[in-house]
């Protein structure tokens, strides 16, 4: 091969506080709205790989994408790449000095610089952000409307516990009523609610803005991510995720012709799921150790059997980037079927258990009232 792999994924060791600043930078968060966040990767990595098929060259392509951008925001992006290149910095290059790209997309860039595969890795830098996008569609379908019922459900539930059942303990108190357990129990939320309410509200505030503060710390992304996968049926949704992503990528880079181990050293800088990074740690200490790849990843429980038969066949005959591509196609039509059953499973069980938190208030606050019912008549 015409590169070394090990200089590629040593780069930018000199100041370790730049360093700390650009991996900050560097991390991929789209729940902000970003400039040029993901949808405008798909786009960007989609249309440069018809132009260079089409024969313009890099710089030309960017230029004509210059051209097209309405935004002057994007427009100014776009014309300082160009210009890096006019300066003689190669692509990837580029890429590195702009923190609204992803290592992955580093890595891939400077491989498909050093051979001649350029425009293959674009056009699957294109096809994996489409897919990125269309789970993270999918997730979204499937989630919004089950927590639109779920927030209005719990918003019910405490506007009965805080208006409602008052006025019925005003009545059970001056009538002296002999109240059930379970009507002691309620009245007992119905007071919790209405002392401490601003409490939990400010605690659920706290919650989102350590949420942010820790977003970055390995500890909390490592508890974070193993508790999500501990989920009912939502472990297992999330897991497939990005096990897709995961073949994808190992896809892209083994047509690249990057040795398996090194697409693994490279898949580790691509995803950040902390459970899969850790067996793919794993699985790296197996294979240097002199382990077949099939089974250092049947040690690890994230790699169900079906992935682990296959990397053996691709081992056997020699067609992993086939086999990846495969696997690939299967995950991604797993992950968008999990996502309407999912859709389909939560809102009525979302409805059910409110159904049951409404029932217990109203059967709680009906059975007073038919021994004052008695005491009256």
């Amino acid at each position: 091969m015409g590169f070394k792999l090990e200089h590629t994924l040593t780069k930018q060791n000199g100041n370790p506080k730049k360093d700390w600043l650009f991996t900050l930078l560097q991390k991929e968060i789209t729940f902000f709205g970003k400039a040029f966040g993901n949808k405008k990767k798909e786009d960007f990595y989609s249309e440069l790989a018809v132009l260079l098929k089409a024969g313009i060259n890099l710089k030309d392509a960017l230029a004509l994408l210059q051209e097209n951008q309405k935004k002057e925001k994007l427009n100014t992006f776009y014309g300082d790449m160009v210009d890096d290149l006019v300066s003689g910095q190669s692509f990837f290059e580029v890429l590195n000095e702009r923190p609204e790209f992803t290592e992955y997309e580093y890595y891939s860039v400077k491989i498909g610089e050093e051979t001649g595969t350029l425009t293959r890795i674009t056009e699957e830098l294109g096809k994996f952000y489409q897919r990125k996008n269309e789970q993270r569609r999918g997730l979204l379908n499937a989630l919004t409307y089950p927590i639109i019922i779920l927030i209005t459900a719990v918003l019910v539930v405490v506007f009965m516990l805080r208006m409602v059942v008052p006025m019925f303990e005003d009545i059970f108190k001056q009538n002296n009523v002999d109240l059930p357990g379970i009507t002691r129990m309620i009245i007992s939320a119905s007071n919790f609610i209405r002392d401490y309410g601003w409490l939990v509200l400010l605690l659920i505030a706290t919650l989102l803005v350590l949420r942010k503060t820790f977003s970055g710390k390995e500890w909390y992304k490592r508890k974070k991510d193993r508790m999500l996968l501990k989920i009912p049926y939502l472990g297992n949704f999330i897991s497939s995720v990005y096990l897709a992503q995961f073949t994808q990528a190992v896809a892209l880079l083994t047509s690249s012709k990057v040795p398996m181990l090194n697409s693994i050293q490279l898949v580790k800088k691509m995803i950040d799921f902390y459970p899969l990074n850790e067996a793919l740690t794993n699985v790296e200490k197996h294979v240097l150790a002199g382990h077949s790849l099939n089974k250092s990843m049947a040690n690890n429980k994230i790699f169900d059997n079906k992935m682990v038969s296959l990397v053996k066949v691709a081992e056997e005959t020699n067609q992993t980037e086939y086999i990846f591509e495969r696997l690939n196609q299967q995950y991604a039509i797993e992950v968008q079927q999990k996502s309407k059953l999912l859709s389909t499973l939560m809102e009525p069980l979302i409805i059910i258990i409110i159904g049951i938190f409404v029932g217990v208030i109203l059967v709680s606050m009906y059975l007073p009232m038919f021994k004052l019912s008695s005491v009256v008549g």
